[in-house]
């Protein structure tokens, strides 16, 4: 049995840095929003949500196992991530089983079928959630966390985590009763920070697949209407990346944005990314496409996205991504 505690011996220094940023970010930027003058405190809030986007794409590595050499480990900071994003209502084991599903289905498999529920939905619910959308707020996003919490009390195949939801929604209340008590306003930039987390990670998921979407049960397999073999995976992945002049600026994402050559990869730690993707593609890179020009695609179709039938089209060959419409509801810390 190997009692060495990160899974790659040169991940221990990255890991730990990761891990500490995370870690200081969350209790640091907590107490400047609660306790420092405004300035500092709209630092610490931007501090604090950089946190739990790190954090997030942590949980991430977490469930591909690319952090610890043990599986228990992993786990464990799995789980801890999943507290300091506020995605622990679902269990770790169910968010990282349909991740794999991702990866193995090479599709995007998803609970709740947002747009059918919208289309639904009375006029004045669903335009109240593409004002929202108009308005950049994430409601779809939001919506998905709120379905993560309702599911026990839908479906019976959860009713046994009923006691399990209700007992983290007791704790939290109170955490967050006894933050508004005694500083109001970190509250009110916990929210904010919290918003800015969900935004980034909803940009970054977007535009990263032009796969099918299938509302389907967990259980369901993904039905056999097209080839999904490697090929067709790397054709519908693209690395959106934060900078193609200069590749670190993708460390504000913990490298995420190197998406090809994670999924020809999953078991590549993060920070290897960046040298499997030069190996991989080069330097002209025919997936990939710079944030900036994902931007406007993603400013243009805000609204239609919320109720499109498919992802849209691009062509990265010529760094064009009008067409590319982007996904919803996709995340990896609501896909349960």
């Amino acid at each position: 049995m190997s009692t060495r505690l990160f899974r790659h011996p040169d991940g221990a220094l990255p890991n730990t840095l990761a891990l500490a940023y995370a870690m200081t970010g969350y209790i640091g930027g907590l107490w400047l929003m609660a306790t420092a003058a405004w300035p500092w405190a709209l630092a610490g809030t931007l501090w604090f949500a950089h946190a739990l986007i790190i954090s997030a794409y942590l949980f991430h590595e977490f469930a591909h196992g690319t952090i610890f050499s043990s599986p228990a480990a992993n786990t464990r900071g799995g789980i801890l991530m999943t507290w300091l994003t506020g995605s622990c209502y679902a269990r770790y084991e169910h968010l990282r089983r349909k991740h794999m599903r991702h990866h193995v289905d090479r599709a995007d498999v998803i609970s709740l079928d947002t747009k059918a529920l919208l289309q639904a939905a009375p006029a004045w619910a669903r335009r109240a959630m593409l004002a929202l959308e108009w308005a950049y707020v994430p409601a779809v996003e939001l919506l998905m966390h709120a379905y993560v919490i309702a599911l026990p009390f839908l479906s019976p195949q959860r009713r046994a985590d009923r006691g399990r939801v209700l007992a983290i929604l007791a704790l939290r209340g109170m955490v967050f009763a006894a933050l508004g008590l005694l500083a109001p306003r970190a509250l009110i930039l916990y929210a904010v920070a919290y918003l800015i987390m969900v935004s980034v990670l909803r940009f970054a998921d977007a535009f990263q697949h032009t796969y099918d979407a299938y509302a389907i049960p967990d259980s369901d397999p993904v039905p056999a209407d097209r080839v999904r073999d490697k090929a067709y995976e790397q054709a519908n992945t693209y690395s959106n990346l934060a900078s193609l002049r200069w590749p670190r600026l993708n460390l504000l994402l913990l490298n995420f944005p190197f998406h090809n050559a994670h999924h020809e990869k999953p078991t590549a730690p993060w920070y290897r990314l960046p040298a499997l993707h030069r190996e991989l593609y080069g330097d002209a890179a025919a997936q990939a496409i710079p944030m900036a020009k994902l931007l406007p695609p993603f400013h243009h179709h805000r609204l239609k996205r919320v109720l499109a039938d498919d992802y849209g089209e691009v062509d990265p060959r010529a760094s064009h991504a009008a067409g590319f419409v982007g996904a919803v509801s996709v995340s990896f810390l609501t896909a349960v």
